[in-house]
């Protein structure tokens, strides 16, 4: 049974062979009609339950305005 005959591959080689082929067919077809889109299931930024944990403390409405400062040379 383990012997090679002229033409044929032995039953523990092609197992082998022929699992290492049908993985690189599987990875390809995967590849190319992937079902999983990224860009459906990113977050925009976080919401609303991390703004009231992370309350930052500033008001943004009692902020100095800057002004220009004339500087003499």
């Amino acid at each position: 049974m383990g012997t090679k005959m002229r033409g044929q591959v032995t039953h523990h080689q092609a197992p082998g062979m022929l699992a290492e082929f049908a993985n690189l067919v599987n990875d390809l077809l995967r590849g190319l009609v992937d079902p999983y889109r990224p860009e459906l299931h990113y977050m925009r930024g976080p919401g609303p339950k991390w703004h009231a944990k992370h309350h930052l403390g500033g008001d943004f409405g009692a902020m100095p305005e800057l002004v220009r400062v004339r500087v003499k040379r």
